[in-house]
Formats: structure tokens, sequence, C-alpha cells
């Protein structure tokens, strides 16, 4: 369905090409799994199959794409639009329409189908995607996840016979992920539809791959074959792989299921053992006495938008040297949590205090000294030319000594030149960039929206660090994240919300074990015992 013969893709003036001696084929009605490290030319790869590489991005494609043997190189991707369905890493850059049912209906009309197909595709859509509820919304109001949800049901309706899907659910709560990956599971399997899906939260999808196609690193030839077999030597793979390689499994286990059939032993040797509590605030490192009180406390907060309870009575304090993972379903109220907390929206009733400071009565020179936001799109905090000056202009904002910001984006983001454009970096990147923007005004309060979407494991790895030192250093960190994984290696406390009210709040242990949604997958595979991480296993042992 998808061939590839010899590509190579370079952009602009670089030195040395994205992508190269691509040679693969990716057969028809498989879902092929597309994995490797952040910047690695994974959307590059995807972008050549819908004709964006190089018609759109510019750049220099050499060798030949083809698609149902439409060649990509004449074919633009408004001429290949009735073959291949494409979404990318940023939902809102997919939109062309105001609200949900229009979107889902606009490709079609594109097409021109008929009237009677085009509103029973509709209807088919909303009900396999749980959107129905939010047929009428404007996609402004929907949270990042019910966007996802809804770029994703956009490029069904045409019912297309190739999906290129880049990083799908990585905006999605475990639930919404697993009805994505249910439906396209069922169009692969009773449709025969070919799905070519690049992801970095392999935890979730590695089990439902055909084949995986690994970039190992920029340049490098790709690897193709079994999911199995790729990720015995794969540098990016999910927590049931790496606790196989840690036990010694051979084949090495990929869904959760196969690895509790093989982890009797394992649990044998951990009996009697105990996780090792998370760095920083109390439980952990001792806090430094610099900082005192709380950062930040948000008592009875209800905050109404139109006719939507956002938020319903909420109470949360947040303490100098403790990380907080706030969860729950797309919608839930986190971000919105989040921006009373910086002052970006105003509560409807209830107190909300940022280092004594009412946010949203603030000046934002001032309050910036308090609390730092990284949002969801990190390229709201992003307006330079070049990686230097956004680290120039960051140092400057934050008045401490010059290079400060380029020292934390090479701590997160080791190989990125100081010309780069910020539009140049993958979504990962980019977020590496503005969190290092924002870490360099060191505020004691630090919120996170989504810190990990786009990041590989060795980019989290790298941020876990950071967060782990700035919590022992005193800072307080909140961070709204769909990532189960991340709250486990990273949170002191875990506090889910469902419409808008808080639901659980409490020790990361006692809330994840005790929910099969928010469940990392190394506490699944070795319950009844309370591990939650593969660090703390690998210590035990």
């Amino acid at each position: 369905m998808i061939r590839f013969e010899n590509v190579s893709v370079t952009y602009g003036d670089a030195a040395a090409p994205t992508l190269q001696s691509v040679d693969l084929t990716v057969p028809e009605g498989e879902l092929v799994l597309l994995v490797g490290p952040s910047g690695v030319g994974k959307s590059t790869l995807l972008g050549a199959v819908c004709g964006l590489v190089p018609h759109f991005t510019g750049g220099t494609l050499r060798g030949r794409v083809t698609v149902d043997g439409r060649d990509t190189r004449t074919h633009k991707p408004r001429e290949l639009a009735d073959l291949v369905g494409t979404v990318g890493q940023d939902p809102l850059a997919h939109f062309v329409t105001d609200t949900v049912e229009d979107e889902l209906a606009y490709g079609m009309e594109s097409l021109g189908l008929a009237p009677e197909v085009m509103r029973r595709r509709v209807e088919e859509t909303l009900d396999l995607l749980g959107l129905a509820e939010l047929r009428d919304r404007p996609i402004a109001t929907l949270s990042g996840g019910q966007q996802q949800r809804v770029a994703i049901g956009s490029v069904l309706t045409p019912h297309p016979k190739v999906l290129v899907l880049d990083e799908p659910t990585s905006a999605l709560d475990p639930a919404a992920a697993e009805e994505v990956l249910a439906v396209l599971q069922r169009l692969v399997h009773d449709l025969g539809t070919t799905v070519l899906m690049a992801e970095h939260r392999l935890e979730r999808v590695v089990q439902y791959a055909d084949q995986v196609i690994l970039l190992p690193s920029p340049g490098a030839a790709p690897r193709m074959g079994a999911p199995a077999e790729i990720m015995a030597v794969s540098p990016v793979h999910p927590p049931v792989v790496a606790l196989g390689r840690l036990a010694g499994w051979d084949p090495l286990p990929l869904s959760v299921r196969d690895a509790r059939r093989r982890a009797g032993a394992l649990r044998a040797r951990l009996e009697g053992c105990s996780p090792a509590p998370p760095r920083g605030g109390p439980g952990g490192e001792k806090t430094p006495s610099s900082r005192t009180g709380a950062p930040a406390t948000a008592t009875r907060l209800t905050v109404r938008r139109a006719r939507i309870e956002a938020l319903r009575r909420v109470d949360l304090t947040v303490s100098p040297g403790r990380i907080i993972a706030l969860m729950g379903r797309n919608g839930a109220g986190k971000s919105t949590l989040l921006a009373t907390l910086v002052g970006t929206v105003e509560p409807t009733s209830g107190t909300v205090e940022v280092g004594g400071r009412t946010p949203h009565r603030t000046h934002p020179r001032e309050l910036v000294r308090q609390v730092g936001l990284v949002p969801q799109e990190p390229r709201d905090l992003l307006y330079a030319d070049t990686v230097a000056a956004e680290c120039t202009a960051a140092d400057a904002d934050a008045g401490t000594t010059p290079g400060t910001c380029r020292a934390l984006v090479s701590e997160l983001l080791p190989g990125v030149a100081d010309a780069t454009h910020p539009r140049d970096l993958s979504e990962g990147q980019r977020l590496a960039l503005a969190l290092a923007i924002v870490l360099t005004g060191r505020p004691p309060l630090l919120l996170l929206d989504e810190p990990t979407r786009g990041l590989d494991y060795a980019a989290k790895a790298r941020l876990v660090a950071v967060l782990k030192n700035l919590a022992a250093e005193g800072h307080a960190i909140v961070l709204a994240t769909h990532d189960v994984e991340l709250a486990a290696e990273l949170a002191h406390r875990v506090v889910i919300l469902a419409g808008g009210e808080v639901v659980a709040d409490g020790p990361t242990a006692e809330v994840v074990v005790s929910s099969p949604a928010f469940a990392p997958q190394v506490t699944k595979i070795l319950a009844p015992q309370e591990w939650l991480t593969v660090s703390q296993v690998r210590e035990a042992l």
C-alpha cells in the first residue's frame, strides 16, 4: 500500500538529510507503528506519505514514495485527500470550521459526497469516538484531548484507505486512548484500512501493532520487523519491555497480560521489599528551609464558563518541595485549574492565592516571579527566530545571568544548535525549549500542562531528573497529565478530577494502585505488590 524507494529528505541548508536510505513497504490492512527518539524524522516520514513533504514543508525529497500507486512527488496533498487521511501533532492546525459536527462533515463535503451519506457517517463517528455530547460545541471551547478526538474523527468520515497519525493518543486520557485504539483496530481488521502511526507512549500502542519501524537516529536507515524483535533493540521502549529486559524474559512481553504470566518468580524475589519514595519534600530529601508556607491554595474554587461548570468547590494546597499530578478524563477541569493558579481565568466563587497574592488581580510582571506555566501548546511561549534569541530574551525577562536558559536547553535538549528556528523543532523539542524558558525564572510554583506530550522516553527521563531536583530545592510543582507512567515516577501526590470536582486526593501509590485507569504498567504486572516503576524494582533487586 505504501512504498518507500531509497528515500531521503533534506531541509534548506541542513548539513545532513533528516531522512536517508528509507527503503521499505507498508502492507495493506496493517497497523504499523513508527518509533524512535525525538527529532529523528518521524514526522517527516509521515509527511512524505500524505504529500506534505515536500509540497508544503519545502526541502528536497529524493527517491520515490507511492501510496496505492500514486507518486507523492507528482500528487499534491489535495490530490491524495480521498486516499490518505492525516492527523498531525497539533490538532488546532487541522481545523477549518468552528463546531464539532461541521468539522466532521467538512472533508466529505470537499469530496462531494451525498448529504445522506455524510449524515450517516457523522453519526457513526460521533458514536465511535464518544463525541455525541459535544456535537454542537465550538471547537475552541474543547479540551486538548477532546480536540484530538475531533481531529481523528474528521479524517475517519471520508473513509480513506490509509490513515497517517502523528502522536494520536498524546493528549488523550487512558480511557479515551483505549477507545481510539479500539476504533483503529476495527478499521484495520474489518475494513482493511492501512494505519501508519508515530507514537511515543508505546505502553499504549505497541501490543496492537502488526509491525514496527524504528528510526534509531537522525539520518540512520530504518529497521522494520515484528514488534518483539524491534523492541529488543530499540532505544525507546515501554515499561513492560524495560521490566522484561531487567528480568531476563525471552521473548519480551509487549502487554501487561503477557508480563503477568511470567512475573511469578520476579514477585517472589521482591517479596518483603518496599518501594523507595520519590525524592524531594517530605518522605524524600529534606526541603530547604528557605521556602516556607504554601506556594498556592485554592479554597472551594468554582469556575463557570458559559453554561458549563468547569470546576466545582475544589480545595487544593500546594506545599514547597512537593510534586502534585492532576489527572482525570479529558475535559475534567485540569487545565482550568492551572489557568486559575496563573491568573488567566477568574474564579466564579471561592478563593485562590499564589505566594500570598490573588493571581487574576496581580500584574503579570509581578506574578511571573511567583508562578510559571508551561502550556499544552509550547508555541504560545515562542516568538523569536532562533533558539539563541529565545534564551537571550528569557534571561533578560528573568533578570538572571546570561546563559542560564541556554544551559537548561542543553540539559533538556542536547544537540540543538543556537541558530535553529523553533518552528523547525519537533513538538517534543519545542516543549523542552518552552520548559527551559519558564524554568529560567526559577518560580517557586511551576505549573505544567501535559509536559510529556511529544517526548520520547529519554527526554522524559531528563525532564523527570530536572523536576526532581527542583522539588528537592523547595519548588512546588503541579502538572496536569494523562501520562500515568510520569505520575508514578515523579509525583508525591495525585489528585483526580471528574466533572470539575476532586474525586480522589492522596499519596501516589494509594491513588493509582487502586485505579485500573490510572495504574502504571509495573503496578498492573506485579500486583498485589505496590510497585510503581521499573527503577524502583531495579533498586530493590
